[in-house]
């Protein structure tokens, strides 16, 4: 399985959101796991607050455009 890096949704790659695993979000989370949900056709965005908990935060249908970024290990 990739892990995925980094996200960016929207149709216009030049002005598309983009969240990386690691951003800081909303002053006391980090974007903490980016992962493709087949099952229900989605992309999901899960954040850790600063005391460790970690929550499912936003959810992209597969049917807005959007590019995945993978990690690469060498």
């Amino acid at each position: 399985m990739s892990v995925v890096r980094k996200i960016s949704i929207g149709g216009d790659y030049t002005n598309c959101m983009n969240y990386v695993v690691g951003q800081p979000v909303l002053r006391i989370y980090t974007i903490h796991l980016i992962k493709k949900n087949l099952k229900d056709n989605e992309v999901e965005i899960y954040i850790e607050h600063e005391n460790g908990e970690i929550t499912l935060w936003k959810s992209v249908s597969m049917t807005m455009p959007f590019v995945i970024e993978y990690n690469i290990n060498f």
